[in-house]
């Protein structure tokens, strides 16, 4: 059976996620671990296009974004960019949540707890 192909998203894009699946950070590799497969209970799908952007992580059925970021986020000019990147997802029906890598490392648990906690809201399940 023929492979679906996404007319819809151009090529660069496509590419530019493919490069990302492969070029993960630590964190990033190790946050997939944990949520690859429905083990966390809910499909995520990892450097996911969507709006015009590659989605670090995003659960579909929770309309969730899962963003890591690392130090370079701490710049001016990257705050700004995270800040209108999640305006224009949150117009999309997509809402994002970010960690910092540095978190996902050290903090797991407390990473994972709150993932499952705005999981549960978005999608009402008990």
């Amino acid at each position: 059976m023929p492979r679906a192909t996404h007319s819809k998203l151009p090529d660069n894009v496509r590419e530019f996620a493919r490069h990302l699946r492969v070029s993960q950070t630590d964190a990033e590799s190790l946050l997939w671990l944990l949520l690859r497969n429905r083990r966390f209970g809910y499909k995520f799908r990892r450097q996911h296009p969507a709006a015009g952007y590659v989605l670090d992580f995003f659960c579909c059925e929770a309309g969730l974004c899962i963003e890591l970021d690392g130090g370079q986020h701490n710049r001016l000019h990257a705050a700004t960019s995270d800040h209108q990147r999640t305006k224009d997802l949150e117009k999309h029906g997509i809402h994002v949540i970010r960690f910092w890598d540095d978190e996902v490392l050290k903090q797991t648990e407390a990473v994972l707890e709150r993932i499952y906690q705005e999981l549960q809201a978005r999608t009402h399940r008990t």
